[in-house]
């Protein structure tokens, strides 16, 4: 099942004396987070509206509305922050790392069940997904030659394993 609220951050420190908070980025660049004009935070996903933000090194320092003052910033340090699904639209054939992991895992031709995805290693030139199996694990390339269809809906990956992969 899809997630509705999907991590986004994390508030690491306060940033200078007009409230500003530091926030570690669990998105693929920080560049991505400094766009959103909304956040969520805690396991009550309270919204708050970010005013301004920028990308300060790998980190995104955010003023948040309400939050004036270095006091009231330091009470929202090691929060963790949410986007919500609906404000991020992805790209045919991309997903959530979030909605992948725990995807059963099935060759194409013979049905025969692989695993489930344990996790997602982004290696830069394509990802690789890790599945887990009964007796062993498996990595794979997220790559269109290997990975037949994903639906997320159903729990499920195809795959067509290139010839050598699993030896």
């Amino acid at each position: 099942m899809k997630k509705e609220y999907l991590e986004a951050g994390k508030i690491v420190t306060t940033h200078g004396i007009r409230g500003e908070v530091k926030i570690m980025p669990y998105t693929d660049t920080p560049d991505l987070l400094a766009e959103f004009d909304r956040l969520f935070i805690g396991k009550n996903k309270d919204e708050l509206i970010i005013t301004r933000s920028r990308v300060f090194k790998n980190t995104v320092i955010a003023k948040i509305e309400g939050v004036d003052t270095p006091e009231a910033a330091e009470k929202l340090r090691n929060k963790m922050l949410y986007m919500h699904r609906d404000d991020l639209e992805l790209d045919d054939d991309t997903y959530f790392i979030q909605d992948l992991i725990g995807l059963e895992v099935r060759d194409a031709d013979t049905d025969k069940v692989y695993g489930k995805i344990a996790d997602v290693l982004e290696t830069g030139a394509n990802d690789v997904y890790v599945i887990k199996g009964e007796d062993r694990e498996y990595l794979i390339p997220a790559i269109a030659d290997v990975v037949v269809s994903t639906d997320i809906d159903n729990n499920l990956m195809t795959i067509r394993p290139l010839e050598g992969l699993f030896d």
